[in-house]
């Protein structure tokens, strides 16, 4: 690797940066030789770097091992290339799910580097999973609730109306009361019964800007009206592969929570946004072929924040950070995207919440970045 001069004084060894990460790092030639190894390589696949750096990649890991065609992918196209959820093993180290990041080193044509993260996305995708469990065991309680209770309250309200035609001035106040907490709790149990919806989800072609509009709209009229709200999109973004009133409920509810999170303080403000990650891809445990999920949604919010004991728990049922939530919200957005084949993820901290939802692209050919 060649020396970087950052002043007259100061020369920078590239190699020794690299060996002082704390992400296993490797170098692989055009041959596929392992070249380079820092120490947290060597940890990582339990091997010294002499012994690793006498062996090839392909020597190295298991036979047809998807990481193989990462580094071929990235030396012909010559662009970072990631993947989450890559099941890594050698004779040495027992299987774990990681993430793999692949980058040409452009002043050695055919190298690479390639960096694994066996925390970071590969621990959302495993929580990705359980958040998806968690929304669809509400399927048996809707379903239960919505016969149950529903028809009951249906005989109590038409009761209370009743009762409401003969009663005094002072207990239609307590009549009124009885009819808006029936429909209260039915429109409780209407939400819960999305989530027993057997119907497969129509797809097509959206255009996420569209949905992003319509939901912007939809905020500075209602709830969001006192709130800034900044738009940073990429324009050239190809259609995503979904349905509109899906995607635009589960934006909506997003974007509710960011204004309920914002408040009333003073400077309060939600970006929207949009990018195109190019080779962002799920591995699917099953070994069939990944999922490529491109297209960024982000919603962003300059609010408190999210209490860090309810955050691995966020896309569960019936759980809330608000006095008076019903924890359905995020556990329905969990659902819709994991029934759109893609993931949501944030990162929270006071005064910068960001979810985003990782969506795939409608199929219109070979995947090329815009």
């Amino acid at each position: 690797m060649r020396q970087v001069r950052l002043s007259p004084e100061v020369m920078v060894d590239p190699g020794a940066v690299l060996a002082a990460l704390s992400d296993p790092l490797l170098v692989v030639d055009f041959d596929g030789n392992i070249r380079f190894a820092n120490s947290a390589a060597e940890q990582f696949l339990q091997q010294s770097t002499p012994l690793l750096c006498r062996q090839k990649l392909k020597d190295l890991l298991p036979f047809g091992s998807p990481v193989l065609s990462l580094v071929a992918q990235v030396q012909i196209e010559g662009t970072t290339v990631s993947e989450y959820g890559i099941e890594i093993g050698t004779p040495k180290m027992e299987a774990q799910i990681v993430d793999v990041k692949v980058s040409p080193l452009f002043d050695q044509p055919g190298s690479v580097v390639l960096r694994f993260d066996p925390r970071g996305m590969a621990e959302k995708m495993d929580r990705q999973l359980t958040h998806r469990g968690a929304a669809r065991s509400v399927v048996g309680m809707a379903a239960i609730l919505a016969h149950e209770v529903k028809n009951p309250l249906s005989g109590i309200r038409g009761a209370a109306q009743l009762l409401e035609q003969n009663a005094a001035t002072g207990d239609r106040e307590l009549t009124r009361l009885i009819c808006d907490e029936t429909d209260r709790i039915c429109a409780l149990v209407d939400r819960m019964e999305l989530f027993s919806d057997p119907r497969a989800v129509a797809m097509g072609p959206v255009n996420i800007h569209e949905v992003l509009e319509h939901v912007r709209k939809i905020a500075q009229t209602g709830f969001a009206r006192h709130i800034k709200m900044v738009e940073r999109y990429d324009p050239s973004l190809p259609p995503a592969l979904g349905s509109r009133d899906l995607l635009i409920q589960a934006v909506l509810n997003l974007v509710k929570n960011a204004a309920e999170a914002v408040g009333d303080q003073p400077g309060g403000e939600i970006i929207l946004g949009t990018a195109y990650r190019h080779g962002v891809r799920l591995a699917t445990r099953a070994g069939g072929e990944s999922t490529k999920l491109p297209l960024e949604v982000s919603i962003q919010d300059n609010g408190s924040g999210i209490p860090e004991d309810i955050q691995p728990h966020m896309f569960d049922a019936f759980v809330s950070g608000k006095p008076k939530g019903t924890g359905l919200g995020l556990a329905l957005v969990a659902k819709i995207v994991g029934d759109h084949g893609g993931v949501i993820e944030f990162d929270s901290r006071p005064r910068r919440t960001v979810f985003r939802l990782l969506l795939p692209l409608h199929d219109i050919g070979p995947e090329v970045a815009p």
